[in-house]
């Protein structure tokens, strides 16, 4: 079953028995564990990440810049970009969209993905990169400067990581079993503060949050038989054990990332998975994985906003 990016990259690494926890983790995770957010949701039917397969017959593309001035696109991206005719953003509101092609090894993402009504694409950010690649990029590539949105150079998440990194992927689920870590999105996270690798910047806005960048793990020693899971959300419960999650965007509530099946009518999260399938092991069987390598810049504008506060 391939993954996305080299078998050795940060993404398909296991975490080790000899990790170190946070000393402050228990407080980070009484931040996740927030109200409603008794557990992780799965985002698997909206703010999802639809991926699509595409090769040498998929038609090429021109993809014009949607906010120019506000967002753009990294280098290389906009010409000759994959896109098959039944491909569909996601219908939220950051509107992602993913193609990969296995021949080439190479992807191509987006946010603000949109097509007009003469068939032309449009999308307010975009990047293409290597598939066997670390699927880490390379901050110092990206002339942002603190304070902007890192939106602005490319990066279709707010942390500066590609999109297609971390997913669920239906094949994996289906299959049971997930060998990469998992990626969620916090309203929690901390105003300036991410960690690199992998995260390449922030959006976060709350003093002492949870950093951009940073791994959450389910305790690898907690019986899993104890909760009665489905098998789709009992492989996504071994990942997070295994593997963890990394913390990659701001959100509404605490939620791990899946691949979005639009224009994909074969295939289904009904019968596999389900939104609140993993809501059942509370946030208090999780900690924070030491947090080193912290840089202290990012973007400013959800914290002038004042979203996300109560």
């Amino acid at each position: 079953m391939k993954r996305f990016f080299s078998d050795d990259s940060f993404w398909n690494t296991p975490i080790g028995a000899d990790c170190r926890v946070d000393q402050d983790g228990d407080r980070l995770i009484s931040l996740l564990a927030d109200k409603e957010d008794r557990g992780f949701w799965l985002n698997i039917k909206q703010w999802t990440i639809p991926v699509y397969r595409v090769d040498a017959a998929t038609p090429r593309r021109t993809v014009g810049p949607r906010f120019p001035g506000k967002t753009g696109h990294g280098p290389g991206f906009g010409k000759d970009v994959p896109i098959p005719d039944d491909a569909l953003p996601d219908p939220q509101g950051d509107a992602h969209l993913a193609v990969v092609d296995w021949q080439d090894n190479l992807a191509w993402d987006m946010w603000g993905a949109a097509r007009d009504l003469d068939g032309e694409w449009q999308s307010g950010t975009g990047m293409v990169y290597p598939l066997d690649g670390t699927g880490v990029f390379d901050r110092n590539a990206f002339p942002v400067k603190d304070g902007e949105s890192i939106h602005k150079y490319g990066p279709s998440r707010a942390s500066g990581v590609p999109a297609i990194a971390g997913l669920i992927m239906h094949h994996e689920v289906a299959a049971g079993r997930i060998r990469h870590k998992l990626v969620f999105g916090s309203k929690r996270n901390a105003f300036k503060k991410f960690i690199y690798p992998p995260a390449c910047w922030t959006d976060g806005h709350l003093d002492d949050g949870l950093p951009e960048g940073c791994i959450v793990q389910l305790d690898p020693e907690l019986d899993l038989d104890r909760f009665g899971l489905a098998p789709g959300a009992c492989a996504v419960a071994r990942a997070l054990q295994d593997y963890g999650a990394v913390n990659v965007d701001n959100a509404g509530g605490s939620g791990l990332y899946g691949e979005g099946l639009y224009g994909h009518p074969a295939r289904t999260w009904e019968g596999l998975l389900g939104e609140t399938d993993l809501l059942q092991i509370g946030m208090g069987h999780f900690r924070v994985l030491a947090i080193e390598n912290v840089i202290e810049m990012g973007d400013v504008a959800i914290r002038n906003s004042g979203w996300g506060k109560d």
